[in-house]
């Protein structure tokens, strides 16, 4: 394990105006996106598509990285590039998606364990030689009636430190994703509370683990109320109670923090990034490792068509640079009218 190295790939992933772009849909989310465009999820229309995406031009201004899946990760650009290749050569680090999806826990119902850390010191070593640079886990907590459980909390957690010590013995810097979904009807009061006990049992856990702070990227969600909760909370209240939780809970030593985007349109992605800054001094960066947030309008203007991929393009590199503004702080939503 090299420190120096796993510290600078995380600060260059965190770096001013820049951000991650979460392209690592399983081949079953992928083919969710094209059904809403009635396109076929083809092994050749999900490369077409990525490759749309990656080579972009203007995005790569605000793209650090790349989060790739295991198909993507080996496929190439029309031109015979692969993929890890093209990122590198454009200033993009290409990254993995490493986890193999939550599955139910047994025993809790309504609750699941992400699964995954079989093989994987295998599997980041072979990783690791196609280009990757950096990893992704996932860990989903719900909230619901009685849940989550602290044994769900606990399990998760420590399957994520496992994962990050495994990824920086490889030499890649892992993003550690605890996810507090968005789903129910909670008030933002119960995300901060469920979040916080999240973060305070992941941190636990990555230091049992020995897991080197400096060298990894925490990718949370925001404290947002669930989707069926009557009362919206104001995005300045989301932005305060998430950088509260997040000064309770992580240590200045963790280089940044990517959100991911967990179902929030893009416009409320952009604007809830850029509001934080507003809190003033914080010891760790603060940007985005968005997906759909990223993706959606791109998904949109190309539609699976040739003719589509200068439109596809624009709507993505538009919506790097609204967000690349928000990750210092500099965007106003004054700029969606403009940008479109």
């Amino acid at each position: 394990m090299n420190i120096g190295e796993l510290n600078a790939t995380a600060r260059a992933l965190v770096a001013k105006n820049r951000g991650i772009l979460a392209a690592d849909e399983s081949t079953g989310t992928i083919k969710k996106r094209f059904d809403s465009i009635k396109l076929d999820s083809t092994e050749e229309n999900r490369r077409a598509y990525r490759e749309m995406l990656f080579t972009a031009p203007g995005a790569q201004k605000y793209i650090s990285g790349v989060i790739l899946y295991d198909e993507t990760l080996r496929q190439k650009t029309k031109d015979g590039m692969p993929f890890p290749t093209y990122l590198a050569k454009f200033g993009m680090l290409p990254g993995i998606k490493v986890d193999l999806g939550a599955k139910p826990l047994p025993g809790f119902p309504g609750e699941t364990i992400t699964e995954g850390l079989d093989g994987l010191r295998e599997r980041l070593a072979e990783y690791h030689k196609l280009g990757a640079r950096f990893a992704k886990w996932r860990a989903v907590i719900d909230i619901g009636s009685g849940i989550p459980s602290r044994y769900a909390i606990e399990a998760n957690a420590t399957g994520l430190a496992r994962y990050a010590a495994l990824c920086q013995e490889a030499g890649i810097v892992p993003i550690v994703e605890p996810e507090v979904l968005m789903d129910g009807a909670h008030p933002l009061e119960r995300c901060e509370e469920v979040t916080n006990d999240v973060l305070d049992s992941v941190f636990s856990q990555l230091f049992a683990a020995r897991v080197v702070l400096e060298g990894m990227v925490l990718k949370p969600n925001m404290v947002i109320p669930g989707k069926k909760c009557a009362d919206r909370s104001s995005p300045e209240k989301i932005a305060e109670a998430t950088v509260r939780t997040l000064r309770r809970q992580v240590p200045a030593a963790v280089p940044g923090i990517a959100f991911l985007s967990g179902g929030q349109s893009p416009t409320d992605a952009t604007l809830h990034l850029n509001l934080m800054h507003a809190a003033g001094s914080l010891p760790w960066a603060l940007t985005f490792s968005y997906g759909r947030a990223l993706q959606e309008d791109a998904l949109k203007a190309w539609a699976g068509k040739p003719g589509g991929i200068a439109s596809g393009q624009q709507a993505l590199a538009t919506r790097a640079k609204l967000n690349g503004l928000a990750a210092a702080g500099e965007y106003s939503a004054a700029m969606e009218a403009s940008a479109a």
